[in-house]
């Protein structure tokens, strides 16, 4: 939605649709908020619009403490496009430019520093550190309401370089100082923070937009189950997923709920919801690139609104539509470890976890490993495709990182002896996030366009073939 005009009418309308694509600002109060916030609608002509929450924090906007707009779901547009800026978002939401500076963004991007920054501010109004910041200031915030961290571990596990740092953003963005924010949080967040133990874990709210139809989300994990790195609990409706995470300062435990939290009545059309999770971090550093790789694995920040518009208006797939509205189409918690996985299948992907994986310190229950990495595949197993293609992962010849190019990884992985077409295919849809993949050697109708991997998902829940 880019009118300015129409923007405004889906403010008025406190359109949660909209909330995360675009941010707005009232020019009197100084405060930015989501579209659908529930504060009296201000005056057009003392709205302003951004693309995202740090664009609007860059202006000298603080955030709103009724619509919390920094804990919107995230643009289905950055997992959609594929071109530097989409790739560029992806990046930072994995915390590369906390963990390695602008110059690593743009070296993972192919593009100098000064280009990024020049692109990334034409389009979003902020650059790369203003993001980041403004993840930053969300990763405390979160940190602060369900942790009983003190108040400098937490500066410096939400990435921040220095307390000063750390303290002088949140007064920017929430008009508060980190213990006033504590404070400050509601009674459930109170007794959730003290329920927030080493061994309990930080409790998540993991938001989407729109319907979730999570049941065929947890159907799929639970047929797809790695034993010793996941596992699916209970019967469906109020199934229980569990897995291991490797991630940058060390491993993580995460158990998901696929019982949904809905948003109070009142707050807008469309209201979306949420999926409850708890996570257990061995460096609370990872907590944000552990949040984001969650959020592509569920394909939290998709826009369920306008897959289901385009498909629902094909004959065929219609009826389907109408039966799972919200369909998502599941990511990767670890895209390497997908691509592995889409190779040799559950029951040999098991096998190697319990020869090559890496042990936890403390295993949780089933939970016992994280899955192996490329290198050590490659040095262990270094003959057939399985080599081939772990040795490819770990020297950086096929990138399946958040901000990899789609069809440069496509061409790399056509070039590894052994790979079928539908490996290929899998990897570009689970691993890179590609919402609009055919299935090899089939037509499908270009109506179905850009969002034929969801079509495929609607025609393997109701059991039918493309």
């Amino acid at each position: 939605m880019k009118d300015e005009d129409s923007r405004y009418e889906a403010v008025r309308s406190r359109d949660a649709r909209f909330d995360g694509e675009f941010f707005f600002a009232v020019a009197t109060t100084g405060i930015y908020c989501r579209p659908s916030c529930p504060a009296v609608t201000p005056k057009r002509c003392n709205v302003r619009f951004f693309a995202t929450a740090a664009g609007a924090q860059r202006s000298g906007f603080r955030a709103c403490r009724r619509c919390r707009p920094d804990a919107a779901p995230g643009s289905a547009e950055w997992n959609v496009r594929a071109d530097v800026v989409g790739r560029a978002m992806r990046l930072i939401g994995d915390g590369v430019v906390d963990r390695e500076g602008v110059a690593g963004l743009a070296v993972r991007l192919g593009y100098s520093a000064r280009q990024v920054q020049r692109q990334l501010t034409a389009e979003l109004g902020a650059g790369p550190v203003a993001l980041a910041r403004a993840q930053r200031a969300h990763t405390a915030r979160v940190l602060l309401r369900t942790t009983d961290l003190p108040v400098t571990e937490i500066a410096f596990a939400s990435g921040f370089a220095s307390v000063r740092q750390f303290n002088d953003t949140i007064r920017a963005v929430y008009a508060m100082t980190p213990s006033a924010l504590r404070a400050a949080a509601p009674r459930s967040g109170r007794t959730a923070r003290r329920a927030a133990t080493p061994t309990a874990g930080i409790p998540l709210r993991l938001a989407h937009r729109g319907p979730y139809h999570a049941g065929a989300v947890f159907d799929l994990l639970q047929r797809e189950a790695v034993a010793g790195v996941e596992e699916v609990r209970g019967v469906p409706g109020g199934r229980l997923y569990r897995r291991t995470l490797r991630l940058p300062y060390g491993t993580g435990i995460v158990a998901v709920d696929e019982r949904q939290g809905a948003a109070r009545k009142g707050l807008g059309a469309h209201p979306g919801g949420w999926l409850d999770a708890r996570l257990h971090l061995t460096d609370p550093r990872d907590l944000t690139t552990a949040v984001q790789r969650l959020r592509r694995l569920f394909d939290l920040d998709a826009d369920p609104y306008a897959v289901d518009e385009r498909l629902g208006a094909d004959p065929r797939l219609a009826p389907l539509v109408a039966a799972r509205p919200g369909l998502r189409s599941p990511g990767a918690a670890d895209p390497e470890e997908l691509a592995v996985r889409a190779l040799v299948g559950p029951a040999e992907a098991a096998r190697l976890v319990r020869g090559y994986g890496k042990a936890l310190d403390a295993p949780c229950g089933t939970l016992t490993h994280v899955f192996p990495e490329p290198a050590a595949l490659a040095e262990a197993e270094p003959h057939g495709t399985l080599g081939t293609l772990a040795a490819a992962l770990a020297d950086g010849t096929l990138r399946l990182d958040a901000g990899a190019d789609r069809d440069e990884a496509q061409r790399a992985l056509e070039a590894l002896p052994g790979l079928d077409a539908a490996t290929i295919a899998a990897v570009r849809a689970r691993a890179l996030g590609d919402p609009d993949v055919a299935p090899p050697h089939t037509r499908v109708p270009d109506s179905w366009r850009p969002w034929r991997t969801y079509a495929l998902h609607h025609l393997r829940a109701a059991g039918e073939r493309p």
